[in-house]
């Protein structure tokens, strides 16, 4: 069970960055917004369980907000 979870979580991580970065292309301030709350969501519960996902220094600073 933990593996999937560990798996579940990466793939939405890797699809909630796809989605940033469209929604930065696209200039949709409220997607952005979404998105980067959604970012943290996850890191903060992968940390929760102790599950290490690759992050970035602007993933830190959402996290502290």
């Amino acid at each position: 069970m933990t593996a999937m979870f560990d798996q579940e979580l990466r793939e939405q991580l890797t699809q909630a960055r796809k989605e940033l970065a469209a929604a930065r292309t696209e200039e949709d301030a409220d997607g952005v917004q979404a998105y980067e709350g959604r970012i943290a969501g996850l890191l903060r519960l992968a940390a929760q369980h102790g599950i290490t996902l690759p992050h970035s220094a602007d993933d830190e600073e959402r996290r502290e907000l």
